[in-house]
Formats: C-alpha cells, structure tokens, sequence
C-alpha cells in the first residue's frame, strides 16, 4: 500500500522541525548571553544535555517505535519537542535553559530512528527519497537561522522558541488525525522471515561506525558554530543577528542540493565510488575555511557544508539497505546513538576552542584533521563485488 501524501509531507516536515528546534538556541545565544551576563563560550555548552539526550534518546526510541507503535511515537515527537521549546520560552536562568534544552533534544532524538524508519518502507528509489528527505533537515538548519534570527532581532529571543513550538504541537496533531496507523508502525515480525547474509558485516559496521562519529562531530560543531563564525567572520555583510541568520540560512539551502544530487548518484550507481568523492572532500576544504572572511568565507562555507550535508544520505542508506523493516528503526537508533554521541562532543569542543583562542581557527583545523578520519573509512568501504546484498523484504 502506497503512503498517503499527508503521510509523506509530515514526515519530511518532521525531519525539519528535529534540526530547526536544535538550532534555535545556538543562533539566539548571541543575543541571549548578555541577557545572563555570560559570554558565549561560557553560554553555549547549556546546549549539551540537549546534544546527548538527541543521540542517548535514539536507541529507546526506536525500541519503542519497533515494538510498541512508529505512529504513536511521531505524534509524541512532534507534541513533546514543541512543548519543550515553548518552555525553554520561559525559562529565567541557565539552569533552567540547560534543563529545557535537555528535554527538546530527547523529544527531538524520536524522530531519526522512527521517522525516517517509516519512510524508506517499502522504497524501491531509496537515495532519492532519502535525498528530498535530507534536503528537509537541511531546510530546518537553514530557517534555524533566518527565523530565530528573525524573530530574535524583532521581537524577543523568547519568541524564537515560541512560534516554532506551537507549529510543532500543531503538526503532531494533524498527523494524529490523518496517518493511518497501519501505514506507519512496523512491517509484522512473521515466522521464517530473514533478513540477508553478511558477507562482510565487522568490516562494514566499523565503516559505519567511523563515519558517522566523525561526520557527527564535523556536522554539529560546523552547524553550532556558523552563526557564530559569520558573526566574526562577516564585518562588512553582517552586523544583526537578523542578518547573521540570513546569511547561514543562504548557505544552508545551497548546500542542501548535495543531498539531492549524492540521493540520485546512490541510485544510479556505486555506494562505495559515491561515499569516497563526498568524503575526500572535506578535509581541504575544512582547512581552507579556518583563515578566511566575507565573501570567501560565504563561498567556503557553502562549498563545505555541500560535502558534509552530502555525507547524511549515504550513512542514511547503509542501513536501509542492509536492514529489515521490522528491527530497522533499532538500526537507525544505534547509528544515531553514535553520530549523535559524537555530535555531543561538538559543543564543548567548540566552546573550549574559541574560549582559549578567541577565534575559530584552531576549531576548522580540528574538524579537517577529524575529517581525514571520514575519508580513510569511505576508502575502507567493500567495493561492488565485495558490497553486502540487500536486506529480503519482511513477509
């Protein structure tokens, strides 16, 4: 049976609002840290618990998407992450911040195992799905950004947690009302069903495991960072958070091509040859960002986010395509916990490489050195003839 459009609309929507609620406060604590008369690099690490309950969270989450219901758990996601941001709204000290941060991001960690576990269902063009889905995430870290920027810049910071809080609580309940369940929960677990022979799987699973640890470092730290980094790195083109906002919200949505360009290459061709062009790209151009501004900052940093934006279908499509749909949202929750264990990591790394020396040199040349660990594992990958068969449909 096919999925109904309201099906697949809310679950790309989804896929937006999980990385627009992250990204709120790293693009309003610019605006918020002199509020608590904190600076930034003493600011920012509030967003931590939020960080490690989004990867920490995954792996509870799929459980519960397999066994008890995929369609309950999107309808918690969308209700429980916008209901955290409304009251991280209100909250009066950074404890309280921390405390609420926290809460979004294990509302926030339901939907990578469970949503995108609904999606790839049944898929017979999985890069592209995954890809028009990836360039979804991609628009929540861009309109993070310009509509926090916004809002922060007009209004209030508080009201950038507000609005995008009630459009979540609103969705949970337009997909309550209009996704059949049946459609959405788990292929059933029926005798006799397998899933495929691993020919290779230690060799593959630490691939995977390498490059999603390091990509989660690499994506959250440049993603945490970039509205910081145009703050400094922009003298001439950006001197609101409004116009800070914009500026990453350009570089956003032209880098969000990659995950519909790399979904169409996975489908036409070599997981392997695709994963190597994407991940040997990183590195030199993580370098060359570390000492650049204005306007080749902006060409840099759309170049850069290409490739690392480019890397998130590809990790996605590992696991599609070696797992079956019954235990698939646990398999995605594991990838999860481990690029968003690392992804944690990020935040204080950030914080503490700017903190010291008051720039980000010192942290693009970290993430390109980290990097290089990206490209050893796409290398690493078994080529076509050693490549896994993919996983037998569930009855």
């Amino acid at each position: 049976m096919s999925k109904p459009l309201s099906m697949i609309v809310l679950l790309n929507l989804g896929h937006t609002f999980d990385h627009l609620f992250m990204l709120i406060f790293p693009t309003v604590v610019i605006v918020m840290a002199p509020e608590f008369g904190l600076a930034y690099s003493e600011m920012l690490p509030l967003a931590l618990g939020g960080f490690i309950a989004f990867g920490a969270g995954s792996l509870p989450a799929g459980w519960l998407g397999d066994r008890w219901s995929r369609h309950g758990m999107m309808v918690v996601f969308f209700v429980g992450m916008g209901a955290a941001s409304i009251l991280t709204a209100f909250a009066r000290s950074p404890f309280e911040i921390a405390a609420c941060l926290t809460l979004v991001g294990l509302f926030g960690a339901i939907y990578h195992p469970v949503g995108i576990a609904m999606l790839v269902k049944d898929e017979p063009r999985l890069g592209l799905t995954l890809g028009i889905n990836g360039v979804a995430g991609n628009l929540g870290l861009a309109f993070a950004a310009l509509l926090s920027g916004a809002l922060a810049h007009y209004f209030h910071w508080r009201a950038a947690f507000i609005v995008p809080g009630v459009l979540s609580i609103l969705c949970g309940l337009w997909f309550a009302l209009s996704v059949p369940p049946v459609l959405a929960n788990a292929a059933p677990n029926k005798k006799g069903a397998v899933g495929a022979i691993k020919v290779d799987v230690v060799r593959v699973f630490i691939v995977v495991c390498i490059a999603t640890v390091a990509g989660g470092v690499i994506f959250n730290a440049t993603t945490v960072a970039m509205p910081k980094i145009f703050d400094e790195r922009l003298p001439t083109l950006a001197t609101t958070a409004f116009g800070v906002g914009a500026w990453v919200c350009v570089v956003y949505v032209l880098a969000a091509i990659a995950q519909l360009c790399v979904g169409q290459l996975i489908d036409r061709g070599s997981l392997r040859n695709v994963f190597i062009a994407v991940a040997v790209m990183q590195a030199p151009l993580l370098f060359l960002a570390a000492s650049v501004e204005n306007g080749v900052m902006i060409a840099i940093a759309i170049a850069m986010m290409f490739f690392i934006f480019g890397q998130i279908p590809i990790n996605d499509a590992m696991v599609a395509k070696y797992t079956d749909d019954r235990w698939r949202a646990r398999a995605y929750a594991l990838r999860y916990v481990l690029s968003f264990g690392g992804s944690a990591t990020a935040v204080p790394l950030v914080a503490l490489l700017h903190g010291r020396t008051g720039g980000f040199e010192a942290v693009f040349l970290t993430l390109s050195v980290i990097a290089l660990a990206v490209a050893g594992a796409a290398l690493a990958f078994p080529r076509p003839r050693e490549a896994l068969p993919a996983a037998a449909p569930a009855e």
